[in-house]
């Protein structure tokens, strides 16, 4: 569970409430139904006119990363590159069958499987870096699901202003509602403008960010199953890779 992410989501909203309490208005004053149906169900109406099914399918199962990120095994990674170098400077690349056949991880066993069937590197590294193209071209096309939502909340937030300061204006024969209805009117610009800088385009940069660390990965990948089809000593090649490692690992 990734809790700089929950205090994020706390601070945010605890300052707009906090705000709100110190300009003197209550809880009551942020609270509006129909504006909040308005801007959400808009909001998701006009992101899903715009995204595929497939799309949706997978921006709806990576949200789960803003708050849990998928685990990327930087030394790990490093750790058993160097064992299959060794192990094919020892055995021959044949002898990376039996480990490819065990290995978890897709994207490392079909590279390794590409180095059992003694394809040349050139080769190797087109394949892979094909499979790294489209998968992180699919989770980018996901993410702007949030990004178009980050998108339009702002602006259909404006329109459920305007909705309700003419329904402010049909009632101006009672002028002691004017003013509140005014200000229930603006609740729904709020919503928007929250919801966009507050929720969908800080989850948008999140998952970008979860991408871009699991392409890393495979790039670590490739890179490793390269040297091995080059040859290189398992000990030049801990040495290279290990510049794909973050300071914090």
């Amino acid at each position: 569970m990734d809790l700089l992410s929950i205090i994020g989501v706390i601070i945010a909203f605890a300052a707009i409430i906090g705000g709100n309490f110190l300009e003197g208005g209550g809880l009551g004053t942020l609270l509006n139904g129909p504006a909040a149906f308005i801007v959400v169900g808009g909001t998701l109406g006009a992101a899903m006119l715009q995204t595929s099914k497939v799309n949706l399918r997978r921006a709806l199962k990576i949200v789960v990363w803003v708050f849990k990120p998928p685990y990327v095994p930087f030394k790990q990674g490093i750790s058993n590159i160097v064992r299959w170098a060794a192990a094919a400077r020892k055995d021959g690349l044949l002898g990376l069958e039996e480990i490819s056949e065990r290995e978890k991880d897709k994207f490392a066993k079909k590279g390794l499987q590409l180095l059992v069937d003694g394809n040349e590197p050139e080769v190797i590294r087109r394949i892979l870096e094909t499979d790294l193209i489209v998968n992180e071209q699919r989770d980018f096309d996901a993410i702007k699901f949030y990004e178009s939502m980050g998108g339009y909340a702002p602006t259909i937030g404006i329109i459920g202003a305007v909705m309700g300061l003419i329904h402010v204006m049909n009632n101006l024969a009672d002028p002691a509602t004017l003013g509140p209805g005014i200000a229930i009117a603006f609740v729904a610009t709020i919503y928007g403008v929250a919801l966009a800088n507050l929720v969908f385009i800080p989850i948008a940069n999140k998952l970008r960010m979860c991408v871009n660390e699991n392409s890393q990965y495979r790039e670590l990948i490739i890179e490793g199953i390269i040297a091995i089809a080059d040859g290189e000593n398992p000990r030049s090649i801990e040495m290279k890779l290990n510049g794909y490692l973050h300071p914090i690992n």
